[in-house]
């Protein structure tokens, strides 16, 4: 399928439509009750309420609307109360930036309401002129009713798509383990090949698995809420075989420079990247039938194991890595072959995994006081944002009074709003999209009110311009400036009772630009570099490595009597990929940095290889025990004891006051030789991946106390 057919056929799209929709069902039906200019109001109410509509579950859906309302509408009242006062509505719009802005405590959930608390404020400086408590109740009536209808409609819709928002966000989440999957099998070609650019191919297997770790916890949200159908169940137990997926996968990498070198293996490493491609064609393959409704292929290719020929003593160590990662790709093929056939009907989910997993990895709905915790510190990075934001804003009110077009002023604002954003590297994304999209979007807008159509028509096309808008959002923010600049200025023109049926396109092209420019100079205002936020994300890093070490070797497993899933070690396992992908993240935001800030990239990259290897690593020593009838379980106790305790030690050494220098250096202890082949017997082979764990954890401490030394060292 072609890609944009994919984006066209996701859940954000269809989440932009009913957004759309929803817009045009509010303002079609003010209409009629009241007037043209009512209804525009109204449809402001609706388009604060959007921000914060996305594909969610079922439950608590309405809880996550109703703050943009019940803030939203004091806010707007307030704004059309002191329009006549400039410096009283500054006084009020001020320091309700700087609140608005603190939502973005909330994380996900809070961001958007932030974005819905500025727009009540701007939109409201674009009703046409009045005055009085009479006005303002009039005027805030109408936008209470918007927003109430639009609420409605937002809740009812998802709740009706539901159903297809799980299929369409689990499609998502495959075509990104797909691509993942294809970046991974590009490890397999020879070293001859792959020499000029592994590096960047290690980064970019890194950002992909960041970027997995995000969608999984997205889907895990909407596919694993209340699994009480037979689809929704199926749907799930999909989800959680992607989540054995991505351990197996990562754990692929294992011992690939070892068998790169080796003229002798390359066959075989083509053999299984083109068997890790084969994978990926299904599981994009099952992403695409989801996204149109049909069955799936099923999956056709032989299980990489089938070729294994029997262990023979004395053969060389190549060999036996070579089968070593043929069985790890094997399990892989497993999955993909499980999951397919889920995907077809043909096998059952596991009701009891399903169930048990809903209730421990969805997100929490509720609303809670605790994300604030974080403000009583000055140097908090929200803290700091929201004094930029209303810095920012403050300047550009002011700008209004002395330029030539203040009348638009709120246009400035809404720059600002959309533009500035908390680190240096999303603002000047933003920055870039905006400019180039309002531009194309002026054109646009200015050329449909040049020929003054009718009321009606300008009402489709702004539904559309919200609908494009909304989609694409989180996905290619420069179409989202397009739309929202048509969206936004055709919403004006509306609100100003079409006074001015012709549009001034270079006047909105300077207020875009001052804007941008505004939100870019204020991006180095009380600035909070990436620096600052690295010492928590690695101390994060480590005791998530940690506890996923004890829990990964935990000596239970050994007496248990079925694979049942073992809670402790799946939750311990998310926080891993969790915190590397946070810190993954803030490394790639910090790379647009200014120079003299910018935190040690190199040992930080070594940092995130080096913990990525260690997941590897517990994951391959994990999915052996898992074979206890081939273990010597008495042998393996006081081993698995003593390395999980080690290994958890390692990473909780303290740090020290700066690092040491080559010399200072305690060696690594050498890799562990590969086991003898021809021996039914796995103890041999669970010992070498604890030794090679136990190494990565000391050059994963190694490195994060380079980086904190660094760091520390930089700040003083």
């Amino acid at each position: 399928m072609a890609p944009a057919l994919r984006v066209a056929l996701g859940h954000q799209v269809l989440n932009g439509i009913a957004a759309a929709l929803g817009l045009l069902f509010v303002t079609v039906l003010v209409r009629a009750l009241g007037n043209p200019w009512a209804a525009s109001v109204a449809a402001v109410g609706a388009i604060v309420c959007i921000p914060p509509d996305t594909a969610a579950p079922l439950r608590g859906k309405l809880l996550h609307l109703l703050p943009a309302a019940l803030f939203g509408v004091p806010l707007f009242m307030a704004m059309q109360l002191l329009k006549p006062y400039p410096l009283h509505l500054a006084l009020l719009l001020v320091p309700a930036t700087f609140v608005a802005f603190l939502a973005g405590a909330w994380g996900r959930r809070g961001a958007p309401l932030a974005i819905s608390f500025m727009f009540a404020m701007v939109f409201s400086m674009a009703v046409a002129a009045g005055s009085g408590l009479d006005w303002a109740l009039v005027a805030g009536g109408w936008f209470a009713l918007g927003a109430a209808l639009y609420i409605a409609w937002a809740v009812l819709a998802n709740a009706v798509l539901n159903a297809r928002y799980r299929s369409q966000i689990l499609a998502d989440t495959l075509l990104v383990m797909a691509a993942l999957m294809r970046t991974q099998a590009r490890q397999l070609a020879p070293a001859a090949e792959t020499a000029p650019g592994a590096q960047p191919l290690i980064g970019r297997l890194m950002q992909q698995q960041a970027a997995l770790a995000d969608q999984l916890q997205a889907a895990r949200d909407l596919v694993l809420e209340a699994p009480r159908t037979p689809r929704r169940r199926q749907l799930a137990g999909m989800l959680l075989h992607m989540l054995e997926m991505r351990d197996h996968l990562l754990a692929s990498e294992l011992d690939l420079d070892t068998l790169r070198a080796s003229p002798d293996q390359a066959g075989a490493l083509e053999d299984l990247r083109r068997e890790l491609v084969a994978q990926a064609d299904a599981i994009e393959a099952v992403a695409d039938a989801l996204l149109l409704g049909r069955l799936p292929p099923s999956f056709a290719s032989p299980d990489p194991r089938s070729a294994l020929v029997d262990a023979e003593p004395g053969e060389p160590p190549q060999v036996a890595l070579a089968r070593s990662l043929r069985n790890r790709i094997g399990r892989l093929h497993e999955e993909t072959r499980q999951l397919v056939a889920l995907a077809r009907g043909e096998v059952q989910a596991d009701v009891a995994v399903v169930r048990t997993a809903w209730r421990l990895f969805v997100s929490p709905t509720s609303w809670s006081w605790k994300p604030l915790r974080v403000l009583r510190r000055w140097d908090a990075p929200l803290l700091r944002h929201a004094l930029r934001a209303a810095l920012a804003i403050a300047c550009a009110y002011a700008l209004t009074f002395v330029l030539p077009w203040k009348a638009h002023g709120y246009w400035l604002l809404l720059t600002i709003v959309v533009v500035l954003r908390g680190s240096l590297a999303q603002t000047l994304e933003r920055r870039n999209s905006r400019v180039a999209g309002t531009v194309l979007g002026c054109v646009i807008a200015g050329a449909l009110l040049w020929a003054d159509p009718p009321a009606w028509s300008l009402l489709l096309v702004l539904s559309a311009a919200q609908a494009v808008a909304h989609a694409f959002a989180l996905r290619k923010y420069v179409v989202t400036a397009v739309a929202a600049t048509i969206l936004s200025l055709l919403q004006a023109h509306m609100l100003g009772l079409g006074a001015n049926p012709v549009f001034d396109v270079a006047e909105r092209m300077a207020d875009t630009v001052l804007g941008v420019a505004i939100a870019w100079l204020f991006a180095y205002v009380l600035p909070t570099w990436e620096r600052g936020q690295l010492p928590a994300l690695v101390r994060r890093t480590l005791l998530a490595q940690g506890r996923h070490a004890r829990e990964a070797l935990g000596l239970a497993q050994l007496d248990a009597v079925d694979d049942e899933p073992e809670l402790g070690w799946r939750l311990a396992r998310r926080e891993a990929y969790d915190s590397l992908s946070a810190l993954v993240q803030a490394t790639q935001r910090a790379l647009v940095e200014p120079r003299a800030v910018r935190p040690p990239l190199d040992a930080l990259e070594r940092l995130l290889a080096h913990s990525y290897l260690l997941l590897a690593q517990l994951t391959a020593a994990k999915t052996v025990l898992l074979r206890r009838e081939r273990l010597d379980s008495e042998r393996l106790r006081p081993i698995l004891r003593a390395s999980a305790e080690g290994v958890g030690e390692t990473l909780a050494a303290p740090v020290p006051s700066a690092a040491p220098g080559p010399a200072e250096e305690a060696p690594l202890p050498e890799p562990p030789p590969v086991p003898e082949s021809g021996h039914d017997d796995l103890t041999p082979w669970v010992e070498r991946r604890l030794a090679l764990a136990d190494r990565a954890a000391r050059q994963v401490q190694r490195d994060a106390h380079a980086v904190l030394a660094e760091l520390a060292a930089s700040g003083r």
